[in-house]
């Protein structure tokens, strides 16, 4: 099952929201998607400023970027320009706390954004929108308080999820009535879940507090991605390395076996370090692909020395190193991917941003990382023929 952001691309700095190549087949005209559904935007999070809303990505129809209006109407950005030249406003005012407000979410793949206090501040550039960096203190959004939620809208369906890849910040959950008349809901902090995550970064100690990011008179704005926290220096990067080291140790000598494909059982990859290279083999014993020892950076962004190409063995297997690096799985358990929960995170050394977060879901799921959903245990719903969506503000309590 494809989830949300599978089906996006998202690049970091002046570029836009597009949809990935999404192969379907006829839709049922029983169960056709309408173009629009509605979306409900629930305000529980006890707070008394004003909330800013965005619906921002690719119109699938016609494969331009821009963003939607209330009514779920299509408006194409205009030509950007270098440097950056500030958006037309795309927002629309959020409901107040305790009150709800229904728009029209259209086929898009993209993102809706909110904001308390402020509006953001969008820029366009020669490549399309440059979307908030706010691990740069320069961004024009670093100081303000806001989050996103990735989606998808197509004749498929629809795929909705909450998003902790980037950041955790101004909590959510999401939800959606499927064409069945059942309710699906993810992404809801236990109470006290989001000071819980700050105050665990804090606590940890190893610099993991350098990933809160505050505003001047204290109030937590967001905990960035430990990824994004290397490239910024508030995180030491090399936070991760005892860890694979002994990684690295343990499969000189021992077999690390990948299944990649939990419909296909005889997909089996076999991985062994060969010095500076851990090499993957097939079922005949020939080499398919070898990964260099990764670092922090590549494990928490699943990138770089762990790349994931849209292939059919290295990134099948990429993926599952990622994960497996990341919950800390490895030493303890050679056959991968390792869904069993009840082990990730058990290491000193492990990704404890993504531990945190979690720990503190009501439901144990999370987009912690970029391939969190091996295994599912990603925050996600998704419906084939959904007859609403729904976006609740969580409260900061």
């Amino acid at each position: 099952m494809p989830s949300a952001r599978k089906l996006m691309v998202s690049l970091a700095v002046a570029a836009a929201l597009g949809a990935a190549a999404v192969v379907v087949g006829p839709a049922d005209p029983a169960t056709a998607v309408a173009d629009t559904i509605p979306l409900t935007l629930k305000n529980t999070s006890g707070s008394g400023e004003q909330v800013y809303v965005y619906v921002i990505g690719t119109e699938l129809a016609s494969g331009k970027q821009g963003y939607a209006d209330e009514t779920g109407a299509f408006h194409a950005w205009p030509a950007g320009g270098a440097p950056p030249v500030p958006a037309p406003d795309a927002s629309f005012a959020g409901p107040a706390d305790g009150a709800s407000k229904t728009v029209q979410l259209p086929k898009f793949s993209g993102r809706v954004y909110f904001s308390y206090g402020q509006k953001l501040d969008f820029r366009l550039a020669d490549g399309g929108l440059v979307q908030p960096a706010v691990q740069n203190p320069s961004d024009p959004n670093h100081d303000i308080l806001f989050n996103w939620t990735e989606y998808t809208l197509n004749d498929s369906g629809l795929w909705l999820n909450s998003t902790q890849v980037d950041m955790f910040s101004a909590p959510y959950s999401v939800g959606l009535t499927a064409g069945d008349g059942s309710t699906k809901e993810t992404g809801e902090l236990k109470p006290g879940g989001y000071q819980a995550v700050v105050n665990g970064l804090k606590g940890q100690g190893g610099g993991w507090e350098g990933l809160v990011q505050s505003r001047g008179d204290g109030t937590p704005l967001r905990v960035l991605a430990p990824g994004h926290g290397i490239a910024s220096g508030d995180i030491p990067a090399g936070v991760m390395d005892d860890y694979i080291d002994r990684v690295w140790s343990k499969y000189a000598t021992d077999t690390l076996t990948v299944t990649p494909f939990k419909d296909q059982p005889d997909t089996v990859f076999k991985g062994k370090v060969n010095g500076d290279k851990m090499d993957f083999t097939d079922g005949t014993g020939a080499v398919v692909t070898s990964f260099d020892k990764p670092d922090s950076d590549s494990v928490f962004g699943c990138y770089n020395k762990l790349d994931a190409p849209n292939d059919q063995v290295r990134g099948p297997i990429s993926r599952t190193l990622c994960a497996a690096y990341n919950r800390s799985t490895l030493l303890t358990n050679s056959q991968q991917p390792d869904a069993d929960a009840s082990g990730f995170y058990q290491d000193g050394v492990t990704n404890h941003y993504a531990r945190l977060v979690h720990d503190q879901m009501k439901d144990g799921q999370a987009y912690a990382f970029a391939f969190d959903d091996v295994g599912n245990h990603e925050s996600l719903v998704h419906d084939g023929a959904p007859k609403d969506a729904t976006i609740t503000l969580g409260s900061f309590g």
